[in-house]
Order: C-alpha cells, then sequence, then structure tokens
C-alpha cells in the first residue's frame, strides 16, 4: 500500500478536496493513528475495525468517517478526469442502480445528475458535515449530538455510492494506473467497518455485492 508508484498516484494535488486533519494531542488524533497502524501493519481488517476496549462508539466512529472521505475523496481525484458529464451523463451503478441527489437547500426532491455533479455536491456536503463542530464535536468533553450516528450513517451510505461507480464504470482506469490493490484495500476496510457497526442497511449494499462476496470473504 505505501509503495512509491502508489504515492505517486495517490498524491495530494489528486485530492478532489481538501483533506480533514485531527489535531494532534487529541483524543481523536490518537485514535487515528491507531486506525491507520492497524491498517498498514496489515494485520486483518475484520479485526481492525473492532471498538478498541475502553473507547466510546461515537469517537471511533467520528475518526473512520473522516479517514474514508479523505480516502475516498482521494480514490475519486484519480479518476475524476475520465468522470465527465459526457461519459457519466447519470449518476449510476451500472444499467440497474441510478443515484438522485437530495439535500435540505437546493434539491429538496430527488434529482438526476450526472455524475461529476453528483459528485461535486457529494464531496462539498459531507466536507460541511465533518467541518460542523454540532455534528462532529472536536473539543474533548463535547458530547456527540443524539443524531450522530444518524448522520454518520447518511454521509457513509452516500459515500459507498463513490465506491458503486468508481468500481462499475471506472475500473479500468484504476486497473491501468496498477493500484487496484490500494482501492480494494481500502473498500474492504470501509466494507468491514460498516457491517461490523451496522451503519449502512444490506440493500444499499446491493450494487457490489457480487464483487464483495469475493473480495470479503
Amino acid at each position: 500500500m505505501s509503495s512509491p508508484f502508489l504515492k505517486q498516484v495517490f498524491n495530494k494535488d489528486k485530492t478532489f478536496r481538501p483533506k480533514r486533519k485531527f489535531e494532534p494531542g487529541t483524543q481523536r488524533f490518537e485514535l487515528h493513528k491507531r486506525a491507520q497502524a492497524s491498517l498498514n501493519a496489515g494485520l486483518d481488517l475484520r479485526l481492525a475495525v473492532q471498538l478498541p476496549p475502553g473507547e466510546e462508539l461515537n469517537d471511533w466512529v467520528a475518526v473512520h468517517v473522516v479517514d474514508f472521505f479523505n480516502r475516498i475523496n482521494l480514490i475519486y481525484g484519480t479518476i475524476s478526469d475520465g468522470c465527465t458529464e459526457q461519459s457519466c451523463p447519470v449518476m449510476s451503478g451500472g444499467p440497474k442502480y441510478e443515484y438522485r441527489w437530495q439535500d435540505e437547500h437546493r434539491f429538496r426532491k430527488p434529482t438526476a445528475l450526472s455524475a461529476p455533479r453528483y459528485m461535486d455536491l457529494l464531496m462539498d456536503w459531507v466536507e460541511v458535515q465533518i467541518n460542523n463542530e454540532d455534528i462532529f464535536p472536536t473539543n474533548v468533553g463535547t458530547p456527540f449530538p443524539k443524531s450522530f450516528l444518524q448522520a454518520a450513517r447518511k454521509i457513509l451510505s452516500r459515500l459507498f455510492r463513490v465506491f458503486v461507480h468508481v468500481y462499475i464504470h471506472h475500473f479500468d482506469r484504476i486497473a491501468q494506473m496498477g493500484s487496484e490493490a490500494h482501492v480494494n484495500t481500502c473498500y474492504k476496510h470501509f466494507y468491514y467497518f460498516v457491517t461490523e457497526f451496522g451503519l449502512i442497511d444490506t440493500k444499499e449494499l446491493e450494487p457490489l455485492k457480487d464483487m464483495t462476496a469475493r473480495m470479503c470473504r
């Protein structure tokens, strides 16, 4: 995962959005480091996602939501120049699945959009959520809102759609860059995490069901 080639492929210039970082010295930064160390050590990802003893679930979920946003953001950034209004006029995962955008402001009803437009709105929306102190408090001692896990579920289910679109419509590009192992590891980590804590409905996971069965045995 840390070969020079992959670092070149997944470099900061390709990031679709600026990365959200954790403040050094905070409890979340320590959890973030622990999660990263588990991932980089090549441990069993099923074990790596489990809640560490003595830690709060909300803290563990918050750290992973931000990490997954950063990684998925980066993965999409590597193929975004090939995901255009012309190549992807519909945000979809093959002929069976179409994703429509809805938010609290401009798109009150589910609206059909091109994939790049959908991704743009999605990344902006997630960034606003994770930078909102009322949803993702960063100060030690500030409690999470009661609706936190519900908000995290919504973010993760929408980020999953990026994997769906990338795997079904752009995987040839990922393979061409020789970075499929990295993307697969990111996906497996994400999948094991959301299923460990029941953060995405099984129905939402359906588009990649066959691939997941092969990859996550």
